[in-house]
């Protein structure tokens, strides 16, 4: 016979172990299955544009008219290679994570049956390519006139997608309705897998972050010619005598902003000669523009007015 002390140490053994893959389970980071799905649709992207970089040389517009198809045909094939093969697309499989059956009964894991991992395809490249199709598939089904029964059914599985999405914020689970309709659920791989980040590595990049987003916000706002301009006018100094004469006059044979002979020589108030067309469109495109070559703020274009001497010799 049996001790009951070890029957209920076993009991309760067991019991940790399915509280602990439970838990596992459930602490399963929402961010970490959205990031997955983000790799997944990189990688698509990505193939994409290594097939296109291929006929780049041919006539364009050559995969226009079977791209729907093209992309079906590249979706199928990651399919078969990743999700077909171990139950996992590559972004779970660089997160660690992995698809489980919630159709079966057993607490431990089970992969996906071939049914589910189908239906997972099906639902996620079908639609995307009737809806890329629909307006050529409609005519020769002789529904033209269903435009808005097209538009209904387009707004109820958009707005089903957001109740889904809404759910999977709550729970956890399923962040796209294919996953809830097939009963596929990202779980750990490895349940004993550490996710370790330490603070210091996170305030790092908090700060990174918010510094380049301070950038981007900052420098639109700067005006490069401009502060360009000064700085150069501060470190080259300002010519003397003969020396500005004679850039002056250097200055009237080329335009500030095409570097070409000036066409329609204009000025904007400083000592710079621009073609009219240059300072005229530029001026259009940025209200405040100013001269690229010392900064001055530009006014209104104005003609300049050369002297030519022409110099005739006498005939002896």
């Amino acid at each position: 016979m049996s001790d009951p002390q070890e029957n209920y140490e076993v009991n309760i053994s067991h019991q940790y172990v399915c509280v602990n893959t439970s838990s596992k389970e459930s602490l399963l980071l929402r961010i970490s299955q959205l990031d997955a799905l983000e790799l997944d649709s990189a990688l698509e992207q990505l193939v994409w544009t290594q097939f296109s970089l291929c006929f780049q040389n041919c006539r364009p517009g050559l995969l226009t008219p079977l791209e729907p198809e093209l992309r079906l045909l590249l979706h199928l094939l990651l399919w078969r290679f990743t999700l077909y093969s171990n139950s996992a697309t590559v972004g779970q499989s660089l997160l660690s994570l992995r698809y489980h059956s919630k159709f079966s009964l057993s607490p431990r894991y089970r992969p996906l049956s071939p049914r589910q991992k189908l239906g997972l395809a099906v639902l996620t490249a079908g639609p995307r390519w009737l809806q890329e199709r629909s307006h050529s598939l409609l005519p020769c089904l002789g529904l033209s006139s269903q435009g808005s029964a097209l538009t209904l059914v387009s707004g109820i599985i958009k707005f089903t997608n957001l109740i889904n999405f809404l759910g999977f914020l709550r729970s956890g689970r399923h962040p796209i309705l294919a996953e809830r309709i097939t009963g596929a659920q990202a779980v750990f791989s490895k349940p004993n897998v550490a996710r370790d980040v330490t603070y210091q590595y996170m305030n790092r990049e908090l700060l990174w972050h918010g510094f380049a987003e301070f950038l981007i916000f900052l420098l639109p706002l700067v005006n490069t010619k401009k502060l360009k301009a000064t700085v150069l006018s501060v470190l080259g100094g300002k010519p003397a005598g003969g020396e500005g004469a004679r850039e002056g006059q250097e200055l009237w044979k080329e335009c500030g902003l095409c570097g070409e002979w000036p066409t329609m020589p204009h000025t904007v108030g400083c000592q710079h000669v621009f073609c009219y067309y240059c300072v005229k469109s530029h001026s259009i495109a940025d209200p405040y523009l100013t001269c690229p070559k010392c900064g001055a703020e530009a006014g209104n274009p104005r003609l300049v007015k050369m002297e030519v001497n022409v110099s005739l010799g006498q005939r002896g």
